[in-house]
């Protein structure tokens, strides 16, 4: 089957609509005052407009999934941080300032720590809430990472 459809029968239904059209004195007439190259003058420009809506969609989709994968990385560099304080018992308290600080300050002022673990180790769990690149959105879920670490 070729690209225009022609071995069907509505495409060769459209070529020989298509011929026709060409063919028309007024077109004909136009082609001789203009030439052929000017009848599709302006048609990639309006091929680009048709397209931009799309191309737009999926680099705003490719800026999220890129924000997605800082904010987890993130979430796991506060775990890590906020585990290696809490484990130690002279300062323990200040596990949560710790993960914030290791953080960057747009995923720090989103992000929460929960203390667990047991007598012999501490486990930090980071969640952070995505933020959106989409107007209107305000977040675009949560990831959480957890770290582990033996008590001092």
């Amino acid at each position: 089957m070729s690209r225009t459809g022609a071995g069907t029968p509505g495409g060769r239904r459209v070529v020989r609509v298509v011929r026709a059209v060409r063919s028309s004195p007024p077109v004909r007439a136009l082609r001789a005052r203009t030439g052929d190259r000017d009848l599709e003058r302006g048609a990639s420009s309006l091929e680009l407009a048709g397209m931009l809506p799309l191309l737009l969609l999926v680099a705003m989709a490719a800026i999220q999934l890129g924000v997605a994968g800082y904010a987890v990385q993130q979430a796991g560099t506060g775990a890590r941080a906020a585990a290696r304080i809490a484990s130690r018992e002279d300062i323990a308290d200040d596990y949560a300032t710790s993960g914030k600080a290791a953080m960057s300050d747009w995923t720090a002022s989103r992000s929460r720590f929960a203390l667990g673990g047991g007598a012999d180790e501490v486990r930090v769990t980071t969640t952070v809430t995505i933020p959106s690149v989409v107007p209107g959105v305000d977040d675009f879920g949560r990831a959480s990472r957890s770290a582990t670490m033996p008590r001092d």
